[in-house]
């Protein structure tokens, strides 16, 4: 993706008044970090900010789950660590992680609450700001109304199909992931889910924008029109269960706009890094379109995606 400006520095600190805090000042950005699990990868992220003259604090999302906050980042001798309670994975004890900077790459390892212990690497994630506005290809229609030819079933079991135009997950599966890759686009979709169903788009196959059947008091971060975890709708415009709804989103760089059933949700805000259940944490890469299918029945229709040209 040339066409976004290079990374520019996250944090402006002043000059630093020891090797310590210059050592200091050198880990602080976003990292799109990758977990060695024996023969497969699993993608995860990290933010790390200053906070007053020698703290470093920041968020973590893992492989599920939400955006967490990390409260405190211990820095020692150029080295990091930290622990949080476990969210959704397995076990009692806390998830903690450990790593040093060699150059301008991340490495370390991540011990599960469960005691399992992996090594990881991460890199510094991109700006993705871009340097010119989107010039708009053709409209590509995503499903075809009686298969999913154009899709691959990752992650378990298919339980999608397509029938009168209407691409349905029947139950609990794998999540449907286009065969095309894409950068910048704008995106068309309708959905309907029974009461109590749950999905989610991913956006470049990282960044999920909630599909769920619950209505809040005030908006949240993990329900419908948000960007799970990081990103809370402004207003709450659901339906009701078993009724079509609508998304359309805009996705330039990592600017998004997010318009639920006709109401403008999220208007040009940036999504910080990957949500839990990416496909990977190459966030410089265009990347496919996923549809959640591993919590819940759902139904989607008129997939219609419009990709920038540049």
């Amino acid at each position: 993706m040339t066409r976004y400006a290079s990374l520019a520095a996250l944090v402006i600190l002043t000059a630093p008044s020891s090797p310590q805090s210059a050592a200091r000042e050198a880990v602080v950005g976003r990292w799109d970090i990758t977990i060695q699990k024996g023969t497969s990868t699993a993608p995860s992220w990290l933010e790390i900010r200053p906070s007053g003259r020698a703290m470093l604090v920041g968020r973590f999302v893992g492989e599920v789950g939400s955006s967490r906050p990390v409260s405190r980042i211990d820095f020692t001798n150029g080295a990091i660590r930290f622990a949080i309670p476990p969210q959704w994975e397995a076990g009692e004890n806390d998830l903690t992680l450990a790593g040093t900077l060699q150059g301008d790459q991340l490495s370390g390892t991540i011990t599960y609450p469960d005691g399992r212990q992996y090594s990881w690497t991460g890199k510094r994630a991109p700006a993705l700001r871009r340097t010119s506005p989107p010039q708009w290809g053709p409209a590509i229609r995503l499903f075809n109304g009686t298969d999913i030819a154009g899709w691959r079933v990752l992650g378990g079991e298919n339980r999608w199909q397509g029938v009168n135009g209407v691409l349905r997950n029947t139950a609990s599966g794998g999540n449907l992931v286009t065969e095309r890759s894409f950068g910048d686009f704008k995106l068309h979709l309708e959905f309907r889910y029974p009461k109590g169903s749950n999905s989610g788009v991913y956006l470049r196959g990282r960044y999920e924008v909630q599909i769920a059947d619950s209505v809040p008091p005030e908006p949240v971060n993990d329900l419908l029109g948000s960007v799970y975890g990081f990103l809370s709708p402004s207003e709450i415009a659901n339906r009701k269960p078993d009724e079509w709804q609508s998304y359309d989103i805009t996705l330039l760089g990592r600017m998004v706009t997010i318009v639920l059933n006709g109401k403008t949700v999220i208007a040009n805000q940036a999504i910080p890094g990957i949500t839990g259940g990416a496909l990977d944490s190459d966030e410089g890469t265009p990347g496919p379109l996923m549809l959640q299918g591993d919590h819940g029945v759902v139904e989607y229709r008129n997939i219609v995606l419009t990709p920038a040209r540049n």
